[in-house]
């Protein structure tokens, strides 16, 4: 029992702190540009994971064909996580959780049909059953109401669910010969790289000369313990418990970022909301279920 406990401490501290960082990115998007969080959230956990790495004696060299799918990588994660903390200026942190729960739908979809994999009959209900969920959340259980530029938030964050599928699929069918570790701070340095020119102007430095001190501790939050622990935890999770143990956890996130939202942020949570995110996660358990 107590082995258990240690091993699942990991992917629980993970969850809670992804969970949380929508609503710390609610926090500094009263102060940054999206892009300004990005860049911020990348430098705190670069700075971190090479610490840790030094620290854990991981070898630094670079090796060219995986550094290609690296590159790769970091432009589709750069482009997921704009879209997403955009799309989180114009929804509640709330909707997003329960929204991006849905990448497991997103990235079945796409296993069958770029790699054939299974979709049963189960699978299938459950894609179904997870989008009624997010019609009814979307539109409040008025579908008359169900208008892309009224809910242009909550489409955005629908489209970083896909773009994380994405992600994720790609991610899987390749091979990179590095310490998950290396992978992630490699992965980070290059999504600086690529973010850095539209990020490094005068608006930048004017933000960061005024930032208040509730604003520093939401991106010091989301790239220390977001990003930095939290992938390190994950990929520790990984070598540790099987994958569909570890999957398992993923259930939790959306529910902490509600519970966080209410508290925090006083978002509401109404009964609407509720049902349509338990039906969402009813569909998305369905999607992975064998």
């Amino acid at each position: 029992m107590k082995s258990k406990l240690v091993l699942y401490w990991k992917p629980l501290l993970a969850m809670i702190f992804w969970g949380t960082s929508f609503i710390a990115t609610k926090v500094a998007l009263r102060e940054l540009t999206p892009l300004m969080i990005i860049f911020f959230r990348l430098v705190f956990s670069i700075t971190l994971l090479i610490i840790f790495a030094l620290y854990t004696k991981k070898d630094f060299t670079i090796k060219p064909k995986s550094h290609l799918w690296i590159v790769l990588l970091a432009l589709i994660a750069s482009f997921h996580l704009w879209i997403q903390v955009t799309g989180l200026k114009y929804t509640t942190a709330v909707n997003t959780g329960w929204i991006i729960g849905t990448a497991p739908v997103f990235i079945a979809i796409l296993g069958f049909i770029f790699f054939k994999e299974k979709l049963t009959i189960l699978k299938v209900s459950g894609i179904l059953i997870a989008f009624a969920g997010l019609i009814l959340l979307i539109s409040r259980g008025d579908i008359s109401r169900l208008n892309f530029l009224t809910h242009k938030g909550d489409f955005l964050i629908l489209a970083s669910a896909f773009t994380w599928s994405v992600y994720s699929v790609v991610n899987k069918k390749i091979t990179i010969n590095y310490h998950p570790v290396m992978t992630i701070l490699f992965l980070f340095l290059m999504m600086a790289i690529i973010i850095g020119p539209f990020t490094l102007n005068g608006e930048y430095f004017r933000a960061v000369s005024h930032l208040s001190m509730k604003s520093w501790g939401a991106v010091l939050f989301l790239g220390i313990f977001c990003s930095g622990v939290s992938y390190v935890l994950w990929s520790q999770t990984l070598s540790e418990m099987e994958a569909t143990k570890t999957g398992a956890f993923l259930y939790f996130e959306p529910f902490v970022t509600v519970i966080s939202a209410w508290v925090f942020l006083n978002e509401s949570l109404t009964t609407m909301i509720i049902i349509s995110g338990l039906v969402i996660m009813f569909g998305v358990y369905l999607v992975n279920s064998n």
